[in-house]
């Protein structure tokens, strides 16, 4: 097998890592947090989302976030909106890209958004269109590609129906969730298949969660068909309300071991990248779930 000389990874654990914490991680926390994964070698970085509190108390600070961190020349920082409003905030603060999100479930979407399929795209729409005349690139995020806690299987069709409609609407790049890691090397391999009729590849990413321990799996999959980009977050962190004892998003610690063992670059520094797990899992008090992090906790008791 010839694998890609080179992945990117983007790096989700300041927002999608944190968002569901319990415990509220200080302001200064979080920004020294992402000094060091700007640091470590990231070319991308999303830092936070411009949702309303209410929805996410623990990223009710992303303002003050993008305002005090240490922008690093080449790191994209990026935060996730919801409508034009928190478009607005963010485009205030200066961020790189901004990220828009809805489910390829119309259960999941009334849940999460609370509104259909068919009226999240003009909110979606507006959106993008107004993130363009600021000269912002948009990232689009698809969540249950492979399965939903309330509809399970979700049709490839339906998927690649809802993924064109975002990209007609102008967004730079597409990551398709496999949101409470339900997916198999085997449905993901059969799902790509069907994708590559509707979907340029070259503008897609895989974002795997890790709830039954084939997240890396799935990732290699993924990279037979020439994907390159990966959202993981560092140490695991994360989960989804949706399925109980669900272990987080894949570690980026563990997807950057792996590639690096099979001699694909990453442009990451794994000594750098352990120093900013460490120091997260410090500020959470507890052990943060990836392999590496176990193996790392273990070296020095």
């Amino acid at each position: 097998m010839q694998w890609p000389e080179k992945v990117t990874i983007k790096e989700v654990g300041p927002r999608d890592g944190l968002q569901n914490e319990s415990g509220e991680v200080p302001l200064e926390d979080k920004v020294s947090w992402i000094d060091l994964l700007s640091e470590a070698g990231f070319s991308y970085i999303e830092f936070s989302s411009f949702v309303h509190p209410k929805w996410i108390p623990q990223l009710k600070d992303s303002r003050a976030v993008a305002e005090r961190i240490k922008r690093k020349r080449g790191v994209t920082y990026a935060a996730l909106v919801p409508n034009r409003r928190g478009l607005e905030a963010a485009v205030d603060t200066q961020v790189d890209e901004v990220s828009v999100f809805m489910s390829a479930s119309e259960t999941h979407n009334k849940k999460n958004i609370n509104k259909s399929i068919e009226d999240t795209f003009p909110v979606l729409e507006e959106v993008v269109r107004e993130a363009k005349l600021e000269g912002k690139s948009v990232r689009g995020y698809l969540s249950t590609v492979f399965g939903c806690p309330y509809e399970g299987n979700i049709s490839t069709e339906n998927v690649a129906r809802i993924s064109e409609r975002l990209f007609e609407m102008g967004i730079n790049e597409l990551s398709l969730g496999d949101t409470i890691g339900v997916a198999n090397p085997e449905q993901v391999d059969r799902a790509l298949n069907k994708w590559k009729q509707w979907l340029p590849f070259d503008h897609l990413a895989m974002h795997f969660h890790n709830t039954r321990g084939m997240a890396l799996a799935n990732v290699l999959v993924s990279l037979q068909h020439n994907i390159t980009t990966y959202d993981s977050a560092v140490g695991g962190l994360g989960g989804c309300p949706y399925a109980k004892g669900a272990s987080g998003n894949l570690a980026t610690d563990d997807l950057v071991h792996m590639l690096h063992q099979m001699g694909i670059e990453t442009g990451i520094d794994e000594r750098k990248l352990e120093e900013a797990a460490l120091y997260i899992q410090q500020v959470l008090n507890k052990p943060l779930p990836s392999h590496q992090m176990q193996v790392i906790n273990k070296e020095r008791v």
